[in-house]
């Protein structure tokens, strides 16, 4: 396995930073999960990464000890009624501002993983593409992120077993999309994305 990046502790050493990032934002189902994440400068675990680059385990193992040792830290859901009203793109802005609102302490930049966010009032901040994988902050989001919206998948999946959530997290896959071949969609699919590329979207909706 090729040897990782080391991450980045912070952006600014002046500034209190607050790391955001989301997920679910390409699923046909389920909400957008967002965090905001403020950590001691010094802050530091060998497994901490981009949540995509480690396991489910490892970021099970990781969560809880972010949540312990943070200084802040927050978690936003955007549910499916209003991905589909204002588009998923609006949506993640918009759980990565509620993530920031709750946080206990507020900071003053805030690093956005991705290339555009629509700018939070009065915090600065600094766009880092592929952020997940080089600040720590930004890495302890994602990992939050992850985590609370594959909880919320886990328990969506018991109501609704043959969409296979629990495994592909409501993620486009093939037996994800065959399913919705079978069945139709559900309540918790978003209605503004193509859930079948051969069918007319309205109806799927029963």
């Amino acid at each position: 396995m090729a040897q990782r990046t080391p991450l980045a502790a912070f952006f600014d050493p002046n500034l209190l930073e607050a790391g955001c990032d989301e997920a679910g934002r390409g699923c046909l189902a389920g909400p957008v999960v967002a965090s905001a994440v403020i950590l001691p400068k010094d802050f530091d675990h060998p497994l901490l990464h981009d949540s995509k680059q480690i396991s489910e385990k490892q970021r099970d193992i990781l969560r809880p000890i972010i949540e312990s040792e943070a200084l802040a830290w927050a978690v936003s859901v955007v549910p499916v009624e209003e991905i589909d009203a204002i588009n998923i793109l609006q949506a993640s802005y918009t759980a990565m501002h509620r993530a920031v609102k709750s946080l206990k302490s507020r900071p003053e930049l805030l690093l956005i993983d991705g290339n555009r966010f629509r700018p939070y009032p009065e915090i600065p901040h600094e766009c880092i593409i592929k952020g997940d994988g080089k600040f720590k902050s930004i890495a302890a989001a994602s990992i939050l992120a992850k985590t609370h919206r594959d909880e919320i998948m886990y328990n969506l999946d018991a109501d609704f077993p043959h969409y296979g959530w629990a495994k592909n997290k409501g993620y486009p896959t093939a037996s994800h999309r065959d399913a919705i071949r079978q069945h139709g969609a559900s309540r918790h699919h978003r209605r503004s994305f193509r859930l079948l590329p051969e069918v007319v979207q309205g109806e799927l909706f029963k």
